[in-house]
């Protein structure tokens, strides 16, 4: 914990962090995990299968891992192994969920595992749709099957506390181009998931919005660049962006801001990012600083990002469902 950050406290809070093995998934448990929260940590990187399969493909980090450094922080990590693409499996898990610890009070859905199959660099008519197919299925549909059966749990624990949360994690908070088609349908689809879903819920005392990192400093873009977290700014000589690169703890600090905001549904069914909300809520990363990428891709690239605004929001309410419906659900 860096000297300049105090974490809210939440304790007695109980969060799943869908997708905890590394990345942002796990800086979001870390970071619940400082403010005292217990939290599930799920996905299909535990020791067991590392050891019993042995693949050189295979990354070194696991959900048991996360849940130690959760415990380690101050919380209480509960490592489960889920493929949140099996339907009884997270079924299973809300129930194991509401028997050991009767509510749920915040999920984050940050299932991605799409990095095998992106293809960058081709258009639509060049992708190999299984790949793309793929995509979809463990980055978007997982999201879908984890809050179905989540929502019912969240819905009764709201009843008896100040509200739950739901995180869509994304990447990107506007609705421009991301590269690849496949990519784009997935990311900017949990954006719209989370309005969708935030619209159905707004009478449940249950908020959902999506939440991007700038960009992330995680395992695998540090392997990538050749260093490690100590001498992470070498990599800034291969790419200048990097000098404004952020830990997944930023990220997860985000989530802790806004689920100790008692204001937060207001902020329901939007998309925010790690950068803006260290401006809202004053929190930093784990060295002290406060990286910015809003601020740097302004200075270096002109004002190209364009993040959803309140004009933007507007040609999202209203329409023939709220004015045939006004009072459904």
């Amino acid at each position: 914990m860096s000297p300049s950050y105090t974490p809210p406290n939440m304790r007695g809070k109980v969060a799943l962090v869908a997708g905890a093995s590394r990345g942002a998934g796990r800086g979001i448990a870390v970071a619940l995990g400082e403010a005292g929260a217990t939290v599930y940590c799920t996905g299909r990187s535990s020791r067991a299968t590392r050891n019993s399969t042995r693949s050189a493909s295979m990354r070194l980090e696991t959900v048991e891992e996360t849940a130690e450094r959760v415990t380690l922080r101050g919380g209480l990590g509960i490592p489960a192994f889920v493929d949140h693409t099996n339907r009884g499996a997270v079924q299973m898990l809300m129930a194991r969920i509401e028997k050991e610890h009767g509510k749920l009070d915040i999920l984050v859905n940050n299932i991605w595992g799409g990095d095998p199959f992106l293809e960058f660099g081709k258009p639509f008519w060049q992708l190999d749709l299984p790949k793309g197919f793929q995509m979809m299925e463990g980055a978007l549909y997982t999201h879908i099957i984890t809050c179905h059966f989540a929502a019912p749990l969240l819905i009764e624990s709201a009843k008896k506390s100040s509200g739950g949360l739901i995180v869509e994690v994304t990447d990107g908070d506007s609705y421009q181009y991301r590269g690849n088609l496949f990519y784009d349908l997935v990311k900017t689809s949990v954006i719209r998931m989370a309005f969708a879903m935030a619209r159905e819920l707004r009478r449940k005392n249950v908020t959902v919005l999506a939440l991007t990192p700038g960009f992330l400093r995680s395992e695998v873009m540090l392997e990538h660049f050749g260093v490690t977290e100590a001498n992470w700014r070498e990599a800034a000589k291969k790419d200048p962006n990097f000098e404004e690169s952020e830990t997944p703890l930023y990220c997860g600090r985000a989530v802790v801001a806004l689920a100790a905001d008692p204001h937060i549904a207001k902020k329901s069914g939007r998309v925010f990012s790690s950068w803006g909300l260290s401006d809202e809520y004053g929190f930093c990363d784990a060295d002290g600083r406060k990286p910015h990428w809003g601020s740097h891709a302004k200075k270096k690239y002109g004002d190209v990002m364009r993040p959803c605004d309140e004009g933007f929001y507007l040609y999202w309410t209203g329409g023939m469902v709220d004015s045939i419906s006004p009072n459904w659900p």
